[in-house]
């Protein structure tokens, strides 16, 4: 098969086209003929040499893709109720950027009607990553108000409109008034420009005082003692990423009168079950939302597959609104 290969730790350039031999699914998984691969910030990490590759996992790099089942172990296919030719998209631990990729059948969920490959491959890795983390992990209820850090990304896009679908005020960040208007598109409540504006002081301003119930933030560093400011009575603040950093103070007075929780998780190394108990609960919860239109997939930009280096540099430029995504 055909696939992108890190050929060395480096620049974008360093992805490159290659020849592998293809994947064999084994028992509990499905063999996906890929139609496209997400691209997604840890591919960048992973390119870099700042993400490792987690034990059994492909060093092809890709975390989700969608196309055909092309074959799979045929009891575990019958109990999720798939069967060979039908169209699902996958979160995989590795290996999405191949022509063929193996995927856990516990990690596939059916293509939500009326969407495309390319729309289909957008969908995993976020939508894994908010519900965990803003759902599970951060416990956010109809009513609250969710502080969104980066809210033009592609966690940012689905975090909007998922909170949104389900009764949430959301406050987002981004880095330009042209992205604060895109993220209002999805609806987002308030936008704020972190170039111009305090968000903190914004985020306390917009709640009469009381603060925000919920952060999910992918910067850390600096910013999580003002987000331990900004947060109300019983907050949760959720790290999924450390881009600004990994060492950060706190005031942790604050921590214990206002009984905070800070908290956060990385989806890639978890187990199989547990990241088979998220699809189920998008497929119950969200699946419906994106098939009736409330939650639509952003697609910024697609790429042939032998384009990925150019689709890295898009990454890494942050001038992205949505998802980038590679075509085979």
């Amino acid at each position: 098969m055909k696939a992108i290969e890190i050929t060395a730790f480096g620049a974008p350039e360093v992805l490159r086209a290659g020849e592998r031999a293809a994947p064999v699914a084994g028992t509990g998984e499905l063999l996906i003929r890929v139609a496209a691969s997400g691209v997604n910030r840890p591919d960048v990490l992973q390119r870099t040499g700042n993400y490792p590759v987690p034990p059994g996992a492909s060093d092809i790099p890709g975390l989700e893709v969608a196309g055909v089942i092309e074959s799979g172990d045929a009891s575990a296919m019958v109990q999720a109720g798939f069967k060979v030719g039908d169209r699902v998209c996958a979160l995989v631990a590795g290996g999405g950027y191949a022509e063929l990729c193996v995927a856990p059948v516990g990690q596939c969920l059916p293509v939500p009607q009326g969407l495309s490959d390319v729309q289909a491959a957008s969908l995993p890795e976020t939508f894994f990553t908010v519900w965990s983390n803003v759902f599970d992990r951060g416990r956010l209820q109809p009513g609250e108000t969710l502080l969104i850090q980066g809210g033009s990304s592609g966690i940012g896009v689905t975090a909007i409109q998922m909170a949104k679908a389900l009764g949430a005020t959301v406050i987002v960040t981004a880095g330009s008034d042209d992205k604060c208007a895109a993220c209002l598109a999805l609806g987002a409540d308030h936008a704020l420009n972190y170039k111009t504006s305090d968000f903190a002081e914004e985020a306390k301003k917009l709640t009469g005082g009381l603060g925000v119930n919920v952060i999910l933030d992918m910067v850390a560093g600096s910013y999580v003692a003002r987000e331990i400011d900004c947060l109300a009575e019983d907050g949760r603040l959720v790290i999924i990423a450390v881009q600004g950093g990994v060492k950060s103070e706190i005031n942790a007075g604050l921590v214990l009168r206002r009984r905070l929780t800070v908290t956060g998780s990385t989806l890639r190394a978890r187990p199989v079950a547990f990241k088979t108990a998220i699809a189920q609960a998008l497929r119950k919860n969200v699946w419906p939302l994106i098939e009736d239109g409330r939650i639509k997939p952003v697609i910024h930009s697609t790429f042939a597959a032998a384009q990925a280096a150019q689709a890295h540099a898009l990454m890494e430029s942050n001038q992205h609104v949505g998802k980038i995504v590679l075509t085979w």
